[in-house]
């Protein structure tokens, strides 16, 4: 058996191959936001030794306000990009928004590298947001409807194990670079100008990707289709699956007021609930934020950085797991597992600094509790939200649902990031303990609305979800799935 055939059940040798290699180019567009989201914590502690952060065109301001202008200006352009990501992935395809996507990150990354002044690096990074924004969109968007529905959980977590290879590459980035440049200004130019590798690798990998069946079935390129499937699904009735998406693309209406319908609202609640939650339970508050965490927490500034390196080990390792594990346990069960190690820790690590007695010991339960608490995320809300965003929506609405849903992702994140210096500020309890409340109320929600996807075709899910509106049957997707089954 080979390789692929023992990682990707139901995979055979040459098919699975392609599909693989082809995932795996696509979730660069992971790589390219994670690596981003991550390399701001270090480049900060050295950005600000170089320029006068008390003012902002001319106007004074006082520098924490810059400092997070910086930070957020690409949670700014990420919100632009992912609401424009969904309707430019329906319009102009999934391959050539790839292709745009990678281009503004490259342009992004080399304006940082050269800014002369703070307000061009806020521009940089609101360049590479917008980057993101349509990153973070269609790469999950089309690996999912490339992949055949048995590894189909497996090739877009790939995109998720990017994104946290990403925060692991710049946490690593950030930490040899302090260690090995003594001149800050340097340092911190290399950490930005880092990210137009990736994008570099994208834009070259991205003549090797071919466009989604899906989108050129439902722009009435049929023969292109056929082409892409037969190269993607060996052994198996191209005819059939064709026919399908023909028949579900019949009876949908294309844009935005299609996600308004009753029928589309039961998986629009999933989208923005998890959306929500896999910002508010914490998770980029660590990653931006880890340094000063573990500084605060009794450690050095060097120490801290190092201590992040860990983190980002964690997050990769257990992605990887949670890729193998998807297709073969399922969304559910992986998702409100790793929910309840989140709340464990969550509420562990608040009560280490609640409680007077364990002062001496704070920075290794702040070390331990925050590796444990990644790891969860990474099993669970990390790989779980992308992949179901990708498989619940109908076909013609695909991309704009996923925009909106990425949307109100990236302004939770953004708000995340502002309230959280301040929940700190106010104490580690306080903020740890409200993250601990919110990631109850996430693992409730999961419990009562998160449907089972796995081994479902993505037309067969639609079918579920048009069947409940039309019988008004209380079957969730997860109950069909296993009905059919049986």
């Amino acid at each position: 058996m080979s390789v692929v055939e023992r990682l990707f059940p139901g995979a055979d040798e040459d098919t699975g191959r392609f599909v693989v290699v082809t995932a795996a180019l696509a979730a660069l567009n992971g790589l390219l936001f994670g690596f981003d989201t991550g390399v701001i914590s270090g480049a900060m502690l050295y950005i600000r030794d170089t320029f006068d952060l008390t003012a902002l065109f001319g106007y004074p301001l006082a520098s924490s306000t810059v400092e997070g202008l910086i930070v957020s200006g690409a949670m700014a352009g990420a919100i632009v990009g992912a609401a424009l990501g969904g309707r430019l992935a329906d319009r102009l395809g999934r391959r050539r928004l790839i292709l745009v996507g990678a281009v503004i990150f490259f342009a992004g990354s080399l304006l940082m590298t050269i800014a002369p002044t703070v307000e061009i690096l806020i521009v940089g990074r609101v360049l590479d947001g917008l980057g993101i924004g349509f990153a973070s969109v269609v790469g999950p968007l089309y690996i999912s409807e490339i992949a055949p529905p048995k590894i189909r959980g497996s090739l877009v977590t790939f995109n998720q194990i990017m994104i946290t290879g990403g925060i692991f590459v710049s946490y690593l980035t950030n930490y040899a670079l302090a260690s090995l440049i003594v001149d800050a200004e340097l340092s911190w130019r290399l950490m930005l100008g880092v990210g137009m590798v990736p994008a570099l690798v994208l834009l070259v990998g991205i003549h090797f990707l071919p466009e989604s069946p899906r989108w050129l079935v439902e722009r009435d390129r049929e023969q292109r289709a056929r082409s892409v499937l037969g190269r993607i699904r060996n052994g198996t009735d191209i005819d059939a699956e064709v026919r399908e998406i023909k028949r579900v693309a019949a009876i949908e209406e294309d844009g935005f007021r299609e996600l308004l319908k009753p029928w589309i609202r039961p998986v629009m609640i999933v989208g923005l609930g998890l959306a929500i939650f896999q910002q508010a339970t914490g998770i980029n508050a660590v990653v931006y934020y880890a340094p000063t965490i573990l500084e605060a927490s009794g450690y050095s500034d060097t120490a801290a950085i190092f201590g992040t390196i860990g983190v980002g080990a964690i997050n990769v390792g257990l992605s990887i797991v949670a890729a193998l594990l998807l297709d073969r346990v399922g969304r559910r069960p992986l998702l409100l597992v790793g929910l309840v190690g989140m709340f464990v820790t969550l509420a562990v690590l608040g009560g280490a600094y609640y409680l007077p007695g364990m002062s001496g010991l704070i920075g290794p339960i702040a070390v331990a509790s925050l590796m444990l608490f990644v790891a969860g995320h990474a099993l669970s809300l990390g790989p779980v939200f992308w992949l179901l965003i990708s498989e619940i929506y109908p076909l013609n609405v695909r991309g704009a649902a996923m925009g909106v849903v990425t949307l109100v992702l990236w302004l939770s994140n953004f708000l995340v990031a502002q309230l959280f210096p301040s929940l700190f500020e106010i104490g580690p309890t306080v903020a740890f303990w409200s993250f601990a409340g919110v990631t109850a109320a996430a693992f409730a929600f999961a419990y009562v609305f998160v449907p089972e996807t796995k081994g479902r075709s993505l037309e067969e899910i639609e079918a579920d979800l048009r069947e409940t509106a039309v019988t008004g049957d209380e079957l969730s997707i997860a109950d069909r799935a296993d009905r059919a089954d049986d």
